[in-house]
């Protein structure tokens, strides 16, 4: 049966890889991204790979809360159901990085966005629906100040929390959310893979992008990962992966909750 999938930062890089794979499959494809020459083209490789599928295209830039909101109110719009989220969208390197709103562009991009825009298309999902979070064997303990603009980190250290805090809210949002909701699962795709990100970030060539694209599927179409809400699996191990201790505390979750809601009232 044909999926409507709406993924995030899907232009190049392993968004793109797994465009073209579940397009191939004849699933729909809601396609987003920030550049719109890089849009059409990946519209048009997209295209030409759909089997009886369709693609419909956003531009938005999620390190804007304003962008975010409008993209929100555009899909609402134009389609009544969504049966995939798929949280790709990432920064790891950029010029800037901080935002006209005084936050961390990474943490910005890779965690607040993505939780937002959760939220708000949950009520596009039903039960049966997922959201898949790209998370990355690359995390730190999320200093909750710098989640708030507080306090400012190197780019490496703003990426790794970025990904154990998107982790962390997938698990903490499984919990709260009621039996009807989407399963939600994080996911490493995979360390070093070919991408944009990992050229700027560790200056290597990286392995074959298509190892996490693969994964994405697994993750978003398989039904063995209905079982797993709320959970992370590790494609470096080729399993499901528990949380650290050092993570799994209470405070822990509801602190990074708390700042997290309190950018989503001052700017979303």
């Amino acid at each position: 049966m044909s999926k409507k999938i709406l993924i995030t930062g899907a232009t190049d890089g392993i968004g793109l890889e797994a465009a073209k794979m579940f397009a191939a499959l004849g699933h729909q494809i809601l396609l987003h991204g920030r550049n719109p020459e890089k849009i059409a083209a990946a519209e048009k490789i997209l295209a030409e790979l759909s089997n009886d599928g369709s693609v419909y295209s956003y531009q938005a830039d999620l390190s804007c809360p304003q962008e975010a909101k409008h993209l929100v109110e555009r899909i609402k719009k134009d389609h009544q159901t969504l049966d995939v989220l798929i949280n790709n969208a990432g920064v790891l390197k950029t010029p800037v990085t901080v935002t006209l709103e005084g936050l961390d562009i990474r943490l910005v991009v890779n965690t607040i966005t993505p939780y937002y825009l959760t939220l708000e298309l949950l009520p596009l999902m039903g039960h049966s629906g997922r959201v898949i979070n790209l998370s990355s064997a690359a995390q730190a303990k999320v200093d909750t100040q710098a989640v708030l603009g507080k306090t400012r980190v190197d780019d490496m250290t703003a990426y790794a929390q970025s990904k154990l805090a998107i982790r962390l809210w997938t698990r903490y949002l499984a919990r709260t959310l009621n039996k009807a909701s989407p399963k939600l699962l994080a996911l490493n795709p995979g360390s070093l893979l070919a991408s944009k990100m990992v050229k700027e970030g560790f200056g290597v060539k990286g392995n074959d992008i298509g190892i996490g694209a693969k994964a994405i599927l697994r993750m978003a179409l398989e039904e063995d990962a209905e079982h797993h809400n709320g959970d992370y699996f590790d494609n470096d191990m080729g399993e499901f992966a528990a949380l650290p201790m050092e993570h799994t505390s209470a405070n822990t979750s509801s602190e990074l909750m708390d700042a997290i809601e309190e950018v989503l009232r001052k700017f979303y």
